[in-house]
This record gives structure tokens, sequence and C-alpha cells, in this order.
């Protein structure tokens, strides 16, 4: 996407109140921020260097992406010291993870040198890999700066939420998805064109949405950190497909995120205010898709990138 000019005057973060409850959302806002913390956290097993995540509460059939890099991400922080915040990670998908049983992480300490520190972590299930990750942390210091400005978009407080936008297209999604589809999830997410979030649109393969948790979030800079790799996963895949008649939606399309990669550019990340997530796709073919994203916090301080391939097929009749 080009340069744009920042939001001015940008709506204080607060004034835009939290989701009600409502049939969609059976539990309230405050339940919604606890499973999200503690579905991000990971408990120490056997030795130092191996970690537990949770399964979601509820979760049916595969475990969503984002989880698993948070978790991944969650462990490896664990064996860092605190003033090392990580600067980058890049992980690998192998398998599809299941919600049937929790995930294990092993982390190796390859580096711990004067300034940096690198870590490998082996996310598995029954023994089974099912996502292999390295991350870099690095001594906070002071450098040079520049950024890409935030495109001038309209705020979250003037759009529909992702829930309101599945309702309004319920009939376009076959039977069989429309529960797991109205399933809230996790996070609030906000698209900026709710008709290309939707699909069958053949728009130009770029798109924004705003997101954040439905409640605060504990004051830990680890926990806003793996809140940001958790949503990075959510609606990257979903731009590559854009310019084609088909849609995420109504299962005419099938795929899998195959790799996933974050920068932090700043270590100090508020997760609980509105963030904004800019994606393109420059390139898709061969069965997959390229996706590139930038995640901004309201004022347009920008605060991470994101890059992922993935499958991405058109779904044969049966």
């Amino acid at each position: 996407m080009g340069e744009a000019t920042l939001i001015r005057n940008p709506t204080p973060v607060d004034a835009s109140p939290r989701p009600p409850q409502t049939r969609w959302m059976p539990d309230s806002p405050e339940v919604f921020a606890a499973t999200l913390v503690a579905l991000l956290a990971v408990r120490p097993a056997e030795t130092r260097e191996t970690f537990t995540g949770s399964r979601k509460s509820g979760g049916v059939g595969r475990v969503f992406g984002g989880q698993v890099i948070a978790q991944a991400l969650a462990a490896a922080q664990h064996t860092v010291p605190g003033d090392r915040p990580p600067h980058s990670l890049h992980g690998y998908f192998l398998r599809g993870g299941s919600e049937d049983h929790q995930i294990d992480y092993t982390v190796t300490r390859d580096l711990d040198g004067g300034s940096f520190s690198n870590r490998r972590v082996v996310a598995s299930q029954n023994g089974v890999p099912i996502l292999s990750l390295t991350a870099s942390f690095q001594r906070r210091e002071h450098g040079f700066h520049h950024q890409l400005p935030m495109p001038d978009v309209p705020g979250p407080e003037s759009l529909p939420s992702e829930i309101e936008l599945r309702l309004r297209h319920i009939e376009r999604m076959p039977e069989h998805m429309r529960a797991a589809m109205l399933r809230s999830p996790l996070i609030e997410i906000r698209p900026v064109d709710g008709e290309a979030w939707m699909g069958r649109m053949t728009e130009p393969a770029r798109m924004a949405v705003w997101f954040r948790p439905h409640e605060q979030l504990l004051d830990d800079p680890a926990v806003h950190r793996a809140m940001v790799a958790y949503a990075s996963d959510y609606s990257l895949l979903l731009t590559c497909s854009l310019p084609y008649p088909l849609s995420w939606f109504d299962n005419s399309l099938v795929g899998a995120s195959l790799d996933h990669a974050i920068w932090f550019h700043e270590s100090e990340i508020k997760a609980d205010d509105w963030l904004l997530y800019v994606t393109d796709s420059p390139w898709a073919g061969h069965g997959r898709g390229f996706n590139r994203g930038r995640i901004y916090a309201r004022d347009g301080q920008l605060l991470a990138e994101v890059a992922q391939e993935g499958v991405m097929r058109q779904r044969r009749p049966a």
C-alpha cells in the first residue's frame, strides 16, 4: 500500500465501549479476556527448557495458528532475561494441531551474546512436531528511526464488528459452517472494508482491520506481545484471496498457513488499545499466496510487521 497521512487527533481509546453481552457472545468481556490471557500463557514442565500450552476452552477441530505462535513465543520468553524483548520470530507450521490435546514446547538456547539472544522452539502434540520456530531477542538500545506512515482510514468506532458482518451474510455460508462462523472470537475485529472482508468482491489484494481484546489485559509487556502474535494470524491469509470471486467464509476456498514471521519494532506495546492491521499480498501462484502486514498503534506508531505464505486452492466439488 502506498504512503498516506496519519490519522489526526485520534479519539481516546476508551471512547469505544467494549461490546455488550449478546446471544452471540454468551460470556462477558471479562471472561473472554481471562480466557485469552490463559490461552497465551505456558506452564513450566519437567525441565527449565520445556513448557505446556493449554487447549482453547470449547475449541473444536484444528488449533488456530496464532495460538501456537503466541505460546511458542511465550515459552521462548521464559528463557530470556526480561531486559531483552523479542525483535523477530520465524516459524514453520509443520502439521495441523488438534484442539483435542494440549501443546508441548521444547526450547533450545542457541545464543546469549552481548546484545542478542536466540532461541529455537519446537511445538509438539503427542510427541509429533506441529511447529518449529526461531526467535531473536535484543537488549534495549537507542538508534536511528524512520517508519512508513499509517494509512488514513475510518476509526473503529464507525465500523461494524466481524460478527455483525457475518450475521449480515449468514445465508451465504454453508449450513454446517454457520455455528462455527457465529462463535465470537477471543478478540474484537472491525474490518475497514466489510464487504471485502467477506470475500467474492474481486478487490485489490490489500485490506485493513482494527483489533483489540474484549477487555483490558494484564500490565505485562510479554502478555501484550503475545496478544499481537496471536492476532497477527487472523486476517493475513485472507488478503491473497481478495482478487478472486471466492471466499473462505462460504467454503469455496481451502488453505492453511505454511510459515509465519513477525518483526517487533517496539518492545512496549499496548495491545488492549485499538491496533490497526494493514495487509497486502504482492504475489500468489502455484497453489500458494504470500501476504505482508503492518500493525500500528492508534497514534500512528508502527509497532510490528508480519509476513506469511500459505496454501490457497479452490475447493473442488465433491
